[in-house]
C-alpha cells in the first residue's frame, strides 16, 4: 500500500460559500492547477453557508442601520454603508458573469428581489432614520430609497407587522426594492457540482487534524477519514483555510507567525421561524430595526422574507445564545483548545472589556419563547405562539485581537490572515461574510499571489468590471455595473425573469 502523501497544487479546507468561490474563481484564472476539497462534513454547505443557518440577506447596508453613525456634530457618516454595498456588488457581478456563462443556469435557484427595509419607532429613531434616509438618497447606489412615517403608506409596504399596531408615538421606515434575498447554501452547492465538472477533487468526511511546512515551501495536512478512521496525507503549494469557525484552530496549527495573538469566542444564533403559507404571503421584505441597547452589532432584530425551495417562510431574529463550539457540529471544547499562551492576554483583556456582551448573552440564554415572542410582537403585534418554531442557526466566532484600539478587542467583521509568502491564508470572522465573499477572495488573490495578479487582470476585468475601481470614488461607474448585474440576475425591476445576455458596456478605467 502506498502511504506517500498525495499531491496537489491548491487545497481548500472547508466546502462553503467561501471555498467554492475561490475554487470557482482559480478555475477561471488558471485552469490547468488541480484543486483538492477537503470538508469534514458528508456535503457541501452543511456550516455556516447552509440556507437555515444564516438570514439570506444580501448585505448591502440597505436595511442594517449599523452601518450608519451619526458623528457627534450631527451629520452621518455613511462610509461604511457604502463600502459594504460597493463589496455586494463585486459579488453580484461575478455571480452574473457565471450566469452569462452558463456555469449557472437559473439564478432563481440562489438569488431573488426582496425589498429591504429599515423600521423604527419613537422620536429619537425616527429623526435618525430620516437623516440616515436623506445621506444615502443622494448616492447612486443608493438609488431608489424611500422614506414614510404614514402609518397608512407603512400599511401598504408591510401589511403584517401595522395589522391592529398600537400608535403610542410615531413610526418610520424606508424601502429600496433592489434587494435581495440570497439561498448562500443553494449557490454552494451549485459552484461545487461546477467545478467537479471541472476535475476539482472533492473529499467528503475529512477532518484536516494538523497543517505542517514541508522542506520545499508548501504544506502537508494530516487529515482523518471520520467514516473509516484512517490517518492520509495531503499536500500542495497553496492552502485556503475557509472553514468557518474551525479556522483558527488550522491557523494556530499552521504556526505560522501571522497568526499568533489571535482568539475567537462564539456566539450561536437562534431564529423564529414560521412555514406558514397564509402568513408568509402577507410580508414581502426583509425589514430590520434597532439593536438593544448593550447587543453586538449581529444582533439587530429583523423580520425577514426567505425563499427556499420554491417556499416562503419567514424568519425572525437573532436570538444570541453561547455555545464553546466554533462549528455547529463542532466539539464542546472548541473554545478552551483555542487558549493559547501566546493569545492568553489577549483572550483575557478581551473578556474584561466586553463584560456588556457577556450580560446580554446571559439574558439572550435565559429567554423563554413567551420572552421571544414578545420581542417577535414588536414586529408581528398579532404574532401567534402556534406559529412560529425555534430554529438553532449556525456559530459564528467572532475574532479578539490587539490593535490601536487597545488589548482584547473584539472585532465585529472578517479578516484574511496570510503569510509573508502567501503560501497559506485563512478567513476568520462572521458578518456580512458570505454577501462579501468574492471582494474576499479578491484580498486573497492578490495578497497571496501578487506575481500572477497582474496576467489575471484582464480576465478578472471580464468577471468582474469594476475590478481596480471604487465605487465610492467613480459613482458615474454605478450605472454600468447595475447594467451588468441586474438583468442575469433576474433583478430588473419588477422582479422578471432573465431574458438573456444583454451587451456589457466598455468601461472607462484610466482613472481607477
Amino acid at each position: 500500500m502506498d502511504n506517500r502523501p498525495s499531491q496537489t497544487d491548491v487545497i481548500l479546507i472547508g466546502a462553503g460559500i467561501m471555498s467554492a468561490t475561490l475554487g470557482s474563481m482559480l478555475k477561471e484564472l488558471a485552469p490547468e492547477w488541480e484543486i483538492t476539497v477537503l470538508e469534514r462534513r458528508a456535503k457541501a454547505g452543511e456550516e455556516s453557508s447552509n440556507e437555515w443557518n444564516n438570514a439570506g440577506t444580501g448585505h448591502s447596508s440597505l436595511c442594517e442601520l449599523n452601518y450608519t453613525v451619526e458623528r457627534p456634530d450631527g451629520t452621518m457618516d455613511i462610509s461604511k454603508a457604502i463600502k459594504v454595498n460597493e463589496e455586494f456588488q463585486v459579488s453580484k457581478q461575478f455571480w452574473s458573469y457565471l450566469v452569462r456563462s452558463k456555469v449557472i443556469r437559473n439564478p432563481r435557484d440562489f438569488i431573488a428581489p426582496v425589498p429591504h427595509m429599515s423600521f423604527v419607532q419613537g422620536e429619537t429613531d425616527v429623526a435618525f432614520l430620516n437623516k440616515r434616509f436623506k445621506a444615502l438618497s443622494v448616492h447612486p447606489l443608493f438609488q431608489g430609497i424611500e422614506f414614510t412615517d404614514d402609518p397608512a403608506k407603512l400599511a401598504e409596504w408591510v401589511p403584517l407587522m401595522m395589522k391592529n399596531r398600537r400608535l403610542d408615538g410615531p413610526v418610520a421606515a424606508t424601502r429600496i426594492e433592489s434587494g435581495t434575498d440570497v439561498n448562500f447554501g443553494a449557490l454552494t452547492r451549485l459552484l461545487f457540482t461546477h467545478l467537479q465538472g471541472r476535475d476539482v477533487k472533492m473529499e467528503f468526511n475529512r477532518h484536516v487534524k494538523d497543517i505542517r511546512r514541508t522542506r520545499d515551501g508548501g504544506w502537508e495536512l494530516k487529515v482523518q477519514n471520520t467514516e473509516s478512521g484512517a490517518v492520509e496525507h495531503r499536500r500542495a503549494r497553496f492552502v485556503f483555510i475557509g472553514g468557518g469557525g474551525g479556522s483558527l484552530h488550522l491557523l494556530q496549527k499552521s504556526g505560522i507567525p501571522e497568526g499568533k495573538g489571535i482568539g475567537g469566542f462564539p456566539v450561536s444564533g437562534l431564529f423564529m421561524v414560521c412555514k406558514k403559507p397564509e402568513l408568509a404571503a402577507q410580508h414581502h421584505a426583509k425589514v430590520y430595526g434597532q439593536a438593544p441597547v448593550g447587543a453586538p452589532p449581529m444582533s439587530v432584530p429583523h423580520l425577514d422574507t426567505r425563499l427556499i425551495d420554491g417556499q416562503e417562510s419567514l424568519l425572525f431574529g437573532p436570538f444570541a445564545g453561547f455555545s464553546p463550539k466554533f462549528l455547529k457540529y463542532g466539539s464542546m471544547f472548541d473554545l478552551f483548545t483555542s487558549i493559547k499562551p501566546h493569545n492568553l492576554l489577549t483572550m483575557l483583556a478581551g473578556g474584561a472589556k466586553n463584560a456588556s456582551l457577556t450580560v446580554y448573552l446571559i439574558q439572550q440564554l435565559l429567554l423563554s419563547k413567551e420572552k421571544r415572542m414578545e420581542a417577535l410582537r414588536e414586529f408581528v403585534p398579532e404574532a401567534r405562539d402556534e406559529d412560529w418554531d425555534l430554529l438553532t442557526a449556525g456559530q459564528r466566532v467572532q475574532i479578539i485581537k490587539d490593535t490601536k484600539a487597545g488589548k482584547g478587542t473584539l472585532q465585529f467583521g472578517t479578516e484574511v490572515i496570510c503569510s509573508a509568502d502567501g503560501s497559506i491564508a485563512a478567513l476568520l470572522g462572521a458578518s456580512p461574510g458570505a454577501s462579501t465573499a468574492v471582494s474576499i477572495m479578491l484580498e486573497v488573490l492578490e495578497r497571496c499571489f501578487p506575481d500572477r495578479i497582474k496576467t489575471w487582470e484582464p480576465k478578472l476585468r471580464e468577471m468582474i468590471p469594476s475590478y481596480g475601481e471604487s465605487l465610492m470614488r467613480n459613482p458615474e461607474r454605478i450605472g454600468d455595473i447595475r447594467a451588468f448585474t441586474s438583468q442575469p440576475l433576474g433583478l430588473i425591476s419588477g422582479g422578471g425573469e432573465p431574458e438573456g445576455p444583454i451587451p456589457i458596456r466598455t468601461m472607462d478605467t484610466t482613472s481607477a
